[in-house]
Formats: C-alpha cells, sequence, structure tokens
C-alpha cells in the first residue's frame, strides 16, 4: 500500500474530498502534524519511509530527498516550483507534478481586489474608521490609470482579461508577447516602470526573476505608483520596497507573498503597504481544486496511468541553465 504526507496546511478543510479520493484509492496517508509551513529540518525528520509527497511551499531540497530514500513522487499543490530541487528529483527518479491551473482565477481575482483596495485606499480608509477618525480619501478609479503586467501566463492574462473589464489601459510584458484577446501594449521593463500608476507581477521565482523590482525600479517610478505582488517572495526586494514606501518613492503597495512565511519584517510596520498572509489560492472551490487535482496525480501515478500534469521538461531545461550560469 502506498503512503502520502500531506505537508501543505490546510488540507481538506473546506471539503474533504482529496482525503477520499485517498482513502478510496487504498492509499494511507498522514497530515501535517505540526500544522503550518514545515521548515527543511522539520521535513527532513517526517518525510522517511513515504512514497509520495503532497507539498505546500516547504523547502523540497536535496536534503530532505537524501532522507526520503523511498520517495517516488512530488505532487505539488499549487504551481509554483522554487521551492523544490527539480534536479535533484530527476537525479533520484523522483517525479514532479503540480496543479498550474488551480489557482490562477483565485489569484487574478485577489490582484484586481487589492488593485481596488490600494487605488481607492480601502485597507487606510478601514484602518482609520477603526480608530475613530472619518476620512472621505480621494482614490483613482481603474478605469483612469495604465496598469503594468509584468508576467503574461495563466494568471497574467487572466489579471488583463479582468482589468479590461474596468477599461484599465495596459502595459505588458514578458519573455515574448503572446496572443491576447484584449488590447495590450508590448513593453521593456524600464518603460513600463516609468509610464504606468500601478505594477503587478505574475512571474515564477527563478534566479533570473529574484529582487526583479529593487531600489533601481523604484526610483524611475512614478511618486503616486503602486506595485502589487501576489506571485512569489523573493521577485520583490523587500528592504528596497520598504525604503521606497517610508520615504514616499512610491504612493502604495500590496504584498500577499513573502521570502520568509509568516512574514514579521519591516513591510507591517508601514500603513501604505497592504499586507495579506499568502492568501492568493485561497478562494474555496480554487483550493479543493487544488488538492484534488494534486491527490489525482499521485493516485494515477501509483497507477501506472498518464499523469497530465507532471512538470514539463523545459522547467528542468530552465533550472540547467541556472545552475550552468552559476557555475561559469
Amino acid at each position: 500500500m502506498a503512503s502520502v504526507l500531506i505537508t501543505t496546511v490546510p488540507f481538506g478543510e473546506e471539503d474533504p474530498v482529496a482525503l477520499r479520493m485517498l482513502e478510496d484509492a487504498g492509499i494511507k496517508y498522514v497530515l501535517n502534524p505540526i500544522g503550518r509551513r514545515l521548515t527543511e529540518e522539520e521535513l527532513v525528520a517526517l518525510i522517511p519511509g513515504f512514497d509520495a509527497l503532497i507539498a505546500g511551499t516547504e523547502p523540497i531540497t536535496e536534503r530532505v530527498m537524501e532522507a526520503a530514500r523511498e520517495l517516488r513522487l512530488i505532487s505539488r499543490v499549487g504551481v509554483g516550483l522554487d521551492n523544490v530541487d527539480l534536479l535533484a528529483a530527476r537525479s533520484r527518479g523522483i517525479a514532479v507534478a503540480y496543479t498550474p491551473e488551480g489557482p490562477a482565477d483565485a489569484v487574478a481575482e485577489l490582484t484586481v481586489g487589492l488593485a481596488l483596495s490600494l487605488l481607492r485606499g480601502v485597507h487606510l480608509a478601514n484602518t482609520a474608521s477603526h480608530q475613530g477618525k472619518w476620512h472621505r480619501l480621494q482614490g483613482r478609479r481603474l478605469g483612469k490609470v495604465a496598469v503594468g503586467v509584468i508576467g503574461v501566463g495563466r494568471i497574467g492574462r487572466r489579471v488583463i482579461r479582468l482589468l479590461g473589464a474596468f477599461g484599465a489601459q495596459i502595459l505588458a510584458n514578458d519573455l515574448e508577447p503572446v496572443e491576447l484577446d484584449e488590447p495590450v501594449r508590448w513593453v521593456d521593463k524600464p518603460t513600463l516602470f516609468r509610464e504606468v500608476d500601478l505594477v503587478t507581477l505574475h512571474v515564477p521565482l527563478t534566479r533570473g526573476t529574484r529582487d526583479l523590482v529593487g531600489s533601481k525600479e523604484f526610483a524611475v517610478m512614478k511618486s503616486g505608483a503602486l506595485l502589487i505582488n501576489t506571485c512569489r517572495g523573493g521577485v520583490v526586494n523587500e528592504a528596497a520596497l520598504a525604503a521606497a514606501l517610508r520615504v514616499g518613492q512610491i504612493a502604495g503597495a500590496a504584498v500577499d507573498t513573502f521570502v520568509d512565511e509568516p512574514y514579521y519584517g519591516e513591510l507591517a510596520d508601514l500603513e501604505t503597504c497592504l499586507i495579506t498572509p499568502h492568501i492568493g489560492s485561497m478562494a474555496a472551490d480554487c483550493r479543493v481544486r487544488m488538492e484534488s487535482g494534486a491527490v489525482l496525480n499521485a493516485i494515477t501515478f501509483f497507477r501506472d496511468e498518464p499523469c497530465d500534469e507532471l512538470v514539463p521538461e523545459s522547467e528542468y531545461e530552465v533550472r540547467a541553465r541556472e545552475e550552468q550560469s552559476l557555475e561559469s
């Protein structure tokens, strides 16, 4: 009988359908006993003896895999792979799967919600009102600003579609322009940072995107500009963002993902930074879809059936190129 360690938190709380799927398939499972994101050390201690890992964002390193001699599959609940050492997994014959479509709608909608909150000062008005201050803030509408979208993949496309309904002017940037139904202006990053009123980020965390937005980018942005990060911690340099907000170099930011989570850093002390605790995928239907998808990937793998959501070869190639560039 196959055994699965489920480390992502929460799991099966909204709807236990994914757990029932495992039970019906005769697969034993153990839920994360700590109830939060695991450290490398904790995962090393927990993982021996399991055949599969249904994972969240905890570090799945070469050291973890060395401790997991029976491990045959890592099935990510979500799309990010920056926490998984793909090359170490391949060298040990460990398959890696993910659920790339599952969180896309939820993250896109949260992004637009954060954009509206920033533009209208909802978070500032809420705090002031709770403090007994009745101050009617003057805001801006999405239909009257230019929005820069960096990363036009599954989530970025959805964000552009939603923004289009508000009439926002959209500037876009990716490695290559892609065909879209909505009108966008494709520009390079310096132009985007210089011209837009709001920047939203939708790129994976790689060595090429780490600190993609830092002091250099904040220096050229408008003083009234806003930044949203719902992709990955590390894409924005948190210290540089805090410095830019503190001196009013930009007007505000909304951050859902951080290098270290839970986050207790200096951004938490700045009222112009709207902080959410990595809730991008935490919409009930999307969460259930992600959990069920990750479990289905495990079931099909153990049945030696084709798994449609194995990580594509292109991801391994990107990781290999990054390793080669470091060595050179």
